[in-house]
């Protein structure tokens, strides 16, 4: 049971579903168009348990770069699911469409913020240190506006639904109590590992490493956003675990406030049929990854 410990246990919302991830293996459960549940696993690569995801702030990019590539997969799953296709996002594809998505999204939310804040910096005369503040309020604006956006659709609603249904179930888990839908409505919608905490952090960080460089002119100020994302993804994952380690310390507790107000962005109140969907799919993750370690 040693190797079973709580934090590596995460998940993911799904189109009417929900992915369940230990270290050994992931379970993805989604309600079918004729209202039964769908539950496929998958055993998951060594490099869950390898040497690399024990590196401090490497590991967060080793581990975030694969969670990607398993969570498009179980994404396109749930898809086809829904529509009755048998279309598969694998290989060349899979990864092209992360590596476009991650494009996108550096370009929007890192270096259109960065632009603005350097033009701030030129026509008002501003120092370095506000136009690097106003860059990651601009940032941070971008973020919760996108996400309050899209939470505004139907369809959206219903994954962080979903999303709502993954964070009861494993706080349920984690607080020992029965999984049925019944006991784990009552459980908490929030979760110290969150993917929208780590968000958060990733932002607050970024002002703050930013600020550190000075002034820059324009073409290095880009470039610093994109070469320096990889250590301010590592330096948001070391921060993520070493909280969520803590949650018993009342100024840890205090210092994650932020964090867990955001994911009342991206979670609702799942109803029982969706804690039923998250349970089932946190169930088998739970039954494989005890066959595989004992």
């Amino acid at each position: 049971m040693s190797d079973l410990k709580l934090p590596t246990y995460g998940g993911q919302a799904l189109i009417e579903g929900v992915l369940m991830r230990g270290s050994h293996v992931a379970a993805i459960a989604m309600r079918s168009p004729d209202q039964t549940i769908v539950v496929q696993t998958e055993k998951l690569g060594a490099i869950y348990r390898g040497k690399m995801a024990r590196i401090p702030f490497l590991r967060g990019l080793v581990l975030l770069w694969d969670a990607l590539g398993l969570g498009m997969r179980a994404l396109t799953t749930s898809a086809n699911i829904q529509s009755g296709e048998e279309e598969q996002l694998e290989g060349a594809s899979l990864y092209l469409t992360i590596g476009l998505s991650l494009v996108i999204g550096v370009g929007f939310f890192f270096l259109a913020p960065a632009w603005a804040g350097q033009l701030l910096e030129r026509y008002l005369h501003w120092n370095a240190w506000w136009s690097n503040l106003a860059e990651g309020l601009i940032r941070l604006g971008l973020m919760i506006g996108y996400i309050w956006g899209v939470g505004k659709m139907p369809d959206i609603a219903r994954v962080f639904a979903y999303h709502g249904a993954e964070h009861k179930t494993i706080n349920a888990f984690e607080a020992g109590m029965e999984l049925t839908p019944e006991n784990v409505t009552h459980a908490s919608i929030e979760h110290p590992r969150c993917g929208t905490s780590f968000l958060l952090t990733l932002v607050v960080f970024s002002v703050l490493m930013f600020s550190v460089l000075g002034p820059l002119p324009m073409a290095w100020r880009l470039i610093s956003r994109v070469l320096l994302l990889p250590v301010l993804t590592g330096v948001a994952y070391e921060y993520i675990r070493w909280t969520s380690a803590r949650m018993h310390l009342q100024w840890v507790r205090w210092i994650v406030k932020p964090n867990l107000a955001l994911q009342h962005l991206t979670t609702r109140e799942p109803s029982l049929d969706m804690l039923e969907v998250a349970i089932a799919s946190f169930n088998h993750m739970y039954a494989e990854e005890k066959g595989l370690v004992l």
